[in-house]
């Protein structure tokens, strides 16, 4: 898994307190930034905190390019709806050998990782030639139509792999490039954090706690799962490691 921040939002934590300002003072726009300096910025987003008051939070944005995860992940972040995701399509880049995560509980043992290759090995036959049988039925077709030979390559490899997708896996590995506000990434570490939630991407949302706190470490102080600042909210599913949990992402 390749985690990297491309962008964010210069200056956010003063942008925030900027914002914050604005809404419980009476100076203008024109002021809002004025006498801002680190220990009063700090102040504001820890009076947001305290009351509970987010919106402001939500002016500063961080973009993510992430790599080496799988279908499986990725399905789950999409529903986080609050985002918005770029990903690498598999209707329109044939994948002439197509990589895939491997779980880590199946990694670890031998027999039951020889029949996960073994799966993913006979998928890539398939797709193959799935590829090949439908490029030859529309490559026919649209030869016979008069197209161009040149555009109807084009056009029939595009349609094959288009369904030939179908018979790929959810560990095909995949790229995606998202884009969360601070608001959005926040309540996406509360859920994703925690220990219960799918390891993958449980690892990618640790990932991303880590960018996120090198560049702003006063606004994501406190993110991490619920359990950080409150009971575990998982009732009789809770995984019973709370203080565990509190230790690792204070020392994040």
């Amino acid at each position: 898994m390749k985690v990297e921040l491309l962008r964010y939002t210069p200056d956010g934590e003063k942008l925030i307190a900027s914002s914050a300002k604005l809404c419980y003072s009476p100076v203008g726009i024109e002021n809002i930034e004025k006498k801002l300096d680190d220990k009063s910025i700090e102040r504001f987003l820890q009076v947001l905190v305290d009351l509970g008051h987010e919106s402001p939070i939500e002016h500063v944005s961080f973009t993510f390019g992430v790599e080496g995860v799988s279908r499986t992940l990725t399905h789950q972040l999409v529903r986080h709806r609050i985002g918005s995701y770029s990903q690498q399509s598999q209707r329109y880049v044939k994948l002439d050998q197509f990589e895939y995560i491997i779980p880590p509980a199946i990694s670890k043992d031998e027999e039951a990782r020889r029949v996960f290759v073994e799966a993913m090995e006979k998928d890539q036959q398939y797709y193959n030639r799935i590829v090949d049988i439908l490029f030859k039925k529309y490559f026919k077709e649209y030869l016979d139509k008069g197209v161009k030979e040149t555009e109807a390559r084009q056009k029939s490899e595009k349609q094959a792999i288009e369904d030939a997708r179908y018979v790929f896996p959810n560990a095909c590995e995949t790229k995606i490039v998202f884009t969360m506000n601070a608001r959005s990434l926040l309540n996406f570490f509360k859920l994703r954090c925690c220990n219960r939630a799918q390891w993958e991407i449980r690892e990618l949302a640790i990932e991303m706690l880590k960018k996120v706190k090198n560049v702003y470490p006063t606004l994501f102080k406190g993110a991490g799962p619920s359990c950080l600042n409150g009971p575990c909210p998982e009732g009789k599913m809770t995984c019973g490691n709370i203080t565990e949990v509190r230790e690792r992402f204070n020392n994040l």
